[in-house]
């Protein structure tokens, strides 16, 4: 039968790199994909992924996942993603710009722009809130909070159409991505030392600056399983109602069909899934696979 992972709390720095995540703080001038392969290279684990796309100018928030807690990635394509933006009137801010925000709140429409890596098609996105900080001439500060793969560029250029001045995005931070935000963001300066004061001897550093990959599945609905189901479900099989020995808030949380999360009882991930039966049942599968991360 396969090993399962040590407790979180428990690893070595090699498990823990192995299985970890960086809220790392994207600096200006590097892609996303080229922060990631930074981390990778830095790290010495095979691979590195990251959390959503962020053009070179923009910084903030982009979670790295390290070694094995790349098969977590899909996580981020469905959570919600806040962002601070200077949105740069091409005229006087109208009296009216609250009243204009307040239009794009709930389900809009865009089209991918034309440098997208993905087709342009006309589809929907969710704006959760849509907040004006601060208006200072032709400038307006905006908080965003959004459905992932929400266009804030093209969001800015639609509200200057909206307000009657025309606009663009200036400045573009990124301050949450569900789940992390930007309390304890870590530098790449932050991560280079660790990596440093490790290879003397010292972990703390690195402790702080990378955490277990669980980090990454704590807003999902969760179950937990039998040492024995884990076993199991390494080995490809579903999860099923007598291998549950905890539902969490997986009842009251998730809908049918939702993405979920299995963990041993000491708190080690088990698996990505989607809820297709009861997992109070005394009989029949919980959780279809999609991911199995041990």
């Amino acid at each position: 039968m396969p090993t399962l992972r040590a407790p979180p709390g428990e690893r070595s720095i090699d498990d823990l790199l192995s299985f970890g995540v960086v809220n790392l703080d994207k600096p200006p001038g590097p892609s996303a994909h080229q922060v990631s392969a930074w981390a990778r290279d830095r790290t010495g684990v095979d691979r590195a992924a990251h959390a959503g796309t962020l053009d070179p100018k923009v910084t903030g928030c982009l979670p790295i996942l390290l070694g094995e807690a790349t098969r977590l990635a899909q996580v981020f394509l469905e959570g919600t993603k806040e962002y601070v933006a200077v949105l740069e009137l091409h005229g006087p801010a109208p009296a009216d710009l609250d009243g204009v925000l307040a239009e794009f709140e709930g389900e809009i429409y865009q089209k991918p722009p034309r440098k997208s890596a993905v087709a342009r098609r006309l589809r929907t996105r969710e704006i959760h809130e849509l907040d004006l900080l601060e208006v200072r001439e032709r400038q307006a500060l905006l908080r965003i909070r959004c459905e992932s793969g929400t266009y804030i560029r093209k969001l800015c250029h639609d509200l200057g159409l909206a307000a009657g001045t025309g606009a663009h995005m200036g400045d573009l931070r990124r301050t949450a991505t569900d789940p992390f935000d930007d309390t304890d963001l870590a530098s790449t300066a932050d991560l280079t030392d660790a990596l440093v004061f490790a290879e003397d001897g010292d972990e703390r550093a690195l402790r702080e600056v990378v955490s277990p990959a669980e980090r990454t599945l704590r807003h999902l609905p969760r179950l937990t399983v039998a040492f024995s189901a884990a076993e199991q479900i390494a080995e490809g099989a579903p999860v099923y109602a007598p291998g549950v020995v905890d539902v969490g808030n997986a009842v009251e949380t998730a809908d049918e069909n939702a993405l979920v999360a299995c963990f041993t009882p000491d708190g080690a991930a088990v698996c990505l899934g989607r809820l297709v039966g009861d997992p109070t049942a005394s009989s029949g599968e919980t959780v279809s696979l999609e991911r199995v991360l041990v």
